[in-house]
């Protein structure tokens, strides 16, 4: 009774160990993401909107201000 008890539970641990084996992290096998420059990508393109923005908005109290000494 008992080896039939052994003989029905050795699959059951062989799969057990080969998950464990298959799903365990390996260092070496994932590849690394590469290397960024730490800026979000399009941060460029935010960067030059901004600009134009502030730019702007200089430009509009300059504006304000030549209107308000007239």
């Amino acid at each position: 009774m008992r080896a039939r008890r052994a003989a029905a539970a050795l699959p059951a641990v062989a799969l057990l160990a080969a998950l464990t084996a298959g799903c365990a992290h390996h260092d070496a096998a994932a590849p690394k993401p590469p290397p960024t420059s730490g800026t979000p990508s399009g941060y460029a393109e935010m960067q030059k909107k901004v600009d134009a923005a502030e730019s702007a908005a200089a430009a509009a109290d300059r504006d304000a201000a030549s209107n308000t000494d007239r």
